[in-house]
């Protein structure tokens, strides 16, 4: 597969919101938290990032949306509840939105990120330690816009995912080389971005 994605052209059908979920259990304890064995019914949301989200929808300053789209891991999916309350939307749970996997150092320090991002930098399609592949995320978190854009016209979308998945999709999309999806400012937990 390619290192470079087409950028996206012309004008999008809908409008998106690609939200990062608040501060987890996992950031807190420093962990990485990948495998859908833990990711789905552990390590949601901490006291803090409940109360980034209190904030962030105090002060909502984006389109309201229309459809709520998310990972099912824990944390995504507690943060894509506190906003659809908020907004009095449904959810609809989007397994292709799930976290990046990183293989073997699933429960590791989180500084191991810097591992794989240094070997993304080389090769975006290394599997090295059976971490999933950049252009292997880039295609599943791309999917997701093409398929809501065959289905829905000028509504509003918040996708609600995780940091490395989003930074990786914004990199596709702009059509620069997926081995520099780390040189994007990393995205904060609990932020949203606007496409």
């Amino acid at each position: 597969m390619s290192n470079t994605f087409p950028p996206a052209k012309g004008a999008w059908r809908n409008h998106y919101l690609l939200m990062r979920h608040g501060h987890s259990q996992a950031n807190q304890e420093g962990r990485i938290i990948s495998s859908p064995s833990l990711g789905l019914t552990e390590f949601g949301l901490s006291p803090h990032g409940r109360s980034q989200l209190d904030t962030l929808l105090a002060e909502w300053r984006w389109a309201r949306p229309t459809r709520i789209l998310h990972s099912d891991f824990r944390r995504t999916t507690e943060t894509a509840e506190c906003v659809a309350r908020h907004v009095g939307l449904a959810l609809t749970a989007e397994p292709r939105l799930r976290e990046r996997h990183f293989g073997s150092l699933e429960g590791e320090s989180d500084d191991r990120y810097a591992q794989v991002w240094a070997r993304d930098a080389r090769d975006p399609a290394h599997r090295h330690g059976g971490v999933e592949a950049v252009v292997d995320v880039a295609a599943r978190m791309r999917a997701v816009i093409d398929e809501v854009e065959c289905r829905h016209r000028e509504e509003t979308i918040l996708l609600v995912s995780h940091g490395d998945p989003l930074q990786i999709l914004l990199t596709a999309l702009e059509g620069r080389p997926l081995s520099r999806h780390r040189e994007r400012e990393p995205l904060a937990p609990a932020s949203i971005t606007v496409l």
